[in-house]
């Protein structure tokens, strides 16, 4: 059985020029995958992409894995700065407004650069970074129990844990199946319904 190719940087980039040679391998790896796909996409396209020498990625990243890997790990860094620069704003929301607020940002973390989204999803091979995905997922459903926890006498659910958990996976299944398959859907009646479903869920 072939090793499996590594993942992980051979350097990392700690010069601002380094630092503007890694950006511009990430960028152009980015392009290459939403272009071409990930079975098409090879180190020698990213280089062009890129305008570096094959000599000059392989300085940082040793395979096509490790730059993909590299270009997950930004990705989700990115749509876990959106979440963060807006989650303080939306825990003091009365129930409903802060659903639908919740929903929207939900919703714009998946709606960021979705034709990559879709292709780091669909045919990315697990590298061991999407677990960062999943950290993100975490985060969202301990921030719901405690924004829930506040608003309990509003609830006709009595297990926290159990609601932030199905709240946030519904929310998450619905607007990751839009990203993917009908990223159209993605605008404001998409908001307010999914709110909907939740909110009547929450209170009914």
């Amino acid at each position: 059985m072939a090793p499996k190719p590594s993942t992980r940087p051979r350097k990392n980039a700690s010069q601002e020029r380094s630092r503007a040679t890694v950006t511009a391998l990430l960028d152009a790896t980015a392009r290459v995958l939403t272009k071409h796909g990930y079975d098409r996409a090879s180190t020698n396209r990213v280089a062009e992409a890129a305008g570096v020498s094959i000599g000059s990625l392989y300085q940082y990243f040793p395979s096509k894995e490790a730059l993909v890997a590299s270009l997950l790990e930004r990705h989700v860094d990115e749509i876990r700065g959106i979440l963060h620069a807006e989650l303080p704003r939306l825990v003091a929301l009365p129930l409903p407004e802060g659903i639908e607020e919740a929903v929207r940002l939900m919703v714009a973390a998946h709606a960021h650069d979705p034709k990559l989204h879709k292709v780091l999803v669909e045919q990315t091979p697990r590298t061991g970074r999407l677990e960062k995905i999943r950290g993100v997922e975490e985060e969202m459903t301990e921030i719901l129990r405690n924004y829930l926890e506040a608003r309990r006498a509003e609830l006709r659910v009595t297990n926290l844990d159990l609601a932030a958990f199905i709240v946030v996976g519904t929310v998450e299944a619905l607007t990751h199946t839009a990203v993917l398959t009908r990223p159209e859907l993605l605008g404001e009646p998409f908001v307010r319904e999914v709110t909907s479903v939740v909110v009547r869920y929450l209170r009914a």
